[in-house]
């Protein structure tokens, strides 16, 4: 019974479509394209003026990548450590 209730689970997830990530973390800028009731994103450009010139004359708009990887984070504060010397 349980080798056909895994049977029957396997089935259904691999019959499941898949969603691929929307953003490509490699780059900052991402260009955001509605083309009748399809909308996605081209995520290759390196800053906002690359991505407008694209975009100029399209149904499109360009946006900041939340997940780019290379984005800059605050700076943490810097916590110096005392050290003590041996007695």
């Amino acid at each position: 019974m349980r080798i056909l209730a895994l049977a029957i689970l396997a089935v259904g997830a691999a019959s499941a479509p898949a969603q691929a990530q929307t953003y490509d973390p490699r780059y900052p800028v991402c260009l955001h394209v509605y083309n009748r009731g399809i909308n996605y994103y081209e995520c290759a450009y390196t800053s906002l003026p690359q991505c407008n010139m694209s975009a100029s004359g399209r149904s499109a708009q360009c946006e900041i990548n939340p997940y780019f990887a290379h984005a800059s984070q605050e700076p943490s504060a810097r916590r110096y450590k005392r050290y003590r010397n041996g007695y």
